[in-house]
């Protein structure tokens, strides 16, 4: 492919899986506005983000197998439009649960990730595919940034339907460039969708996070809490004992099971409890007025400018990791990711009390976002077979979803476990909560230190060759 083309196909790539990516973060600030705006319950709103979640978390590994069989360029402009329609009719909703439905419908866009690395991995020179990668995984990162500094800026000018009206206006231009300039994979897995895998891939995450997501309304205790954490576990023996058996399996549990897939996914389990819930609760914290003994009594929009730090060190850590994983490797730049996740949540346990140190945790911790998202989608698409990349891409996305959703859950039960006649949480549960994520992000250290190093002299492809063959050895 020519440079200029390479270009133009990136930018399409990194332009539809950012808007996805602002979507999961862009409406979490406008919920009371939204609860407010539709006239409903803060229960019923906190479904605006539940059902993208689930959605996401269904979609994601699914859509990222159907671009392996049936061709990513295909199946990437299919959930563009999916996105586009969600968006738009989120943005004319004129009650809480069309908009709940919209916002499943905007799930189905977990799949870019996926169907992305492996659309750059099989168009790209294989000198531009790490860089690419990394760059990527910079845009996806950022994000979510953008999205939480953007909203209340957004909603305070304007209202909050324009935070779907925008996306609408950038994904129709994105399809339309995607049509025309992306080619179509050459690499297809062979066989066809295992829809009985895909039925219980989706029945188990959703009895998974469904009661990670509402147990703090539901009760830990509750019959309903209980009972789905019962049932995904049934499930997901079910799950895999389907996989195992079949001859065209979703998920290949052989390639699951690679040195290199599994300890980045571990990793990504762990560091994703951290990430996900920083993202949920530091805004929070810089929100609550001073009068309860800490907080700043922020705004939405000076809550996001203080997360702006997070925002350009996540970028520029992303893209200047593709420059380094050449010559420290993937595995180093995963380590020193968590590690420095570990360190802001540690420095966050203790220092809390101004606002430039919220600052300067948030940026040590962006940096190590910045290096984890890539060097975890380039330890994966060196790993795998590449007709195996959307799937494996795509289970590595949704691990870290569900990571995010246990470290939500926990960090929830240490901040609201106690609160104040206020109503509002003591500054210990905040503090038990930060250092309850130092430890997630430690242990995704730990998980990081596991994964093989590349034999030297190895290629991302020669090593995805013999991906099902033999234990990868990725650097």
């Amino acid at each position: 492919m020519p440079r200029k083309s390479s270009r133009l196909t990136f930018t399409v790539l990194a332009t539809g899986a950012g808007v996805f990516a602002m979507l999961q973060s862009l409406i979490a600030p406008a919920l009371p506005t939204v609860q407010h705006a539709l006239h409903t319950s803060q229960s019923t709103a906190t479904w605006v983000m539940t059902a993208y979640l689930l959605s996401a978390s269904v979609f994601t590994p699914i859509l990222g197998r159907v671009g392996d069989l049936v061709g990513k360029k295909r199946t990437l402009v299919a959930v563009l439009v999916a996105v586009l329609a969600g968006c738009l009719v989120a943005a004319l909703a004129p009650g809480i649960g069309v908009l709940i439905v919209a916002r499943v419908v905007q799930g189905t866009g977990g799949a870019l990730f996926p169907l992305s690395f492996g659309i750059i991995r099989d168009e790209f020179a294989p000198s531009e595919v790490g860089g690419s990668i990394s760059n990527l995984s910079a845009v996806i990162a950022a994000g979510g940034g953008v999205g939480m500094v953007a909203a209340g800026p957004i909603v305070s000018a304007l209202d909050y339907r324009w935070l779907f009206w925008i996306p609408v206006a950038v994904v129709a231009v994105t399809v339309l460039i995607a049509l025309r300039c992306i080619p179509e994979s050459p690499n297809r897995a062979q066989g066809k969708v295992s829809w009985l895998g895909a039925g219980l891939l989706s029945a188990w995450l959703v009895a998974l996070l469904l009661p990670l997501s509402q147990a703090g309304q539901w009760g830990w205790g509750s019959g309903k809490v209980l009972s789905l954490f019962a049932a995904a576990a049934a499930l997901f023996a079910l799950w895999l004992t389907t996989e195992a058996r079949s001859r065209t399996p979703l998920i290949d549990l052989r390639v699951m099971r690679l040195p290199a897939v599994w300890t980045t996914n571990l990793a990504a389990l762990l560091f994703g409890a951290g990430m996900y819930a920083i993202w949920s609760f530091l805004p929070g914290f810089v929100q609550t007025p001073s009068a309860a003994g800490y907080g700043f009594g922020a705004s939405v929009t000076e809550s996001g400018l203080l997360m702006l730090p997070m925002l350009v060190a996540m970028f520029l850590s992303g893209v200047l990791s593709g420059r380094l994983e050449p010559r420290v490797g993937a595995k180093a730049l995963l380590t020193t990711g968590a590690a420095l996740g570990a360190l802001a949540c540690g420095f966050l346990t203790l220092w809390h009390d101004a606002q430039w140190q919220i600052g300067v945790v948030a940026g040590l911790f962006g940096l190590g976002i910045g290096l984890a998202y890539a060097s975890m989608a380039n330890l994966i698409v060196g790993s795998v077979p590449p007709e195996q990349t959307g799937a494996a891409t795509g289970m590595n996305a949704n691990i870290r979803t569900i990571g995010g959703s246990i470290g939500a859950a926990l960090t929830s039960v240490l901040v609201t476990g106690r609160l104040q006649p206020s109503g509002l949480p003591y500054a210990s549960g905040y503090t038990h909560g930060w250092t309850l994520l130092a430890l997630l992000c430690l242990a995704a250290t730990g998980a990081a230190l596991l994964v093989p190093a590349r034999r030297t002299g190895r290629t991302v492809d020669s090593a995805a060759a013999g991906a099902t063959r033999a234990p990868a050895r990725v650097r």
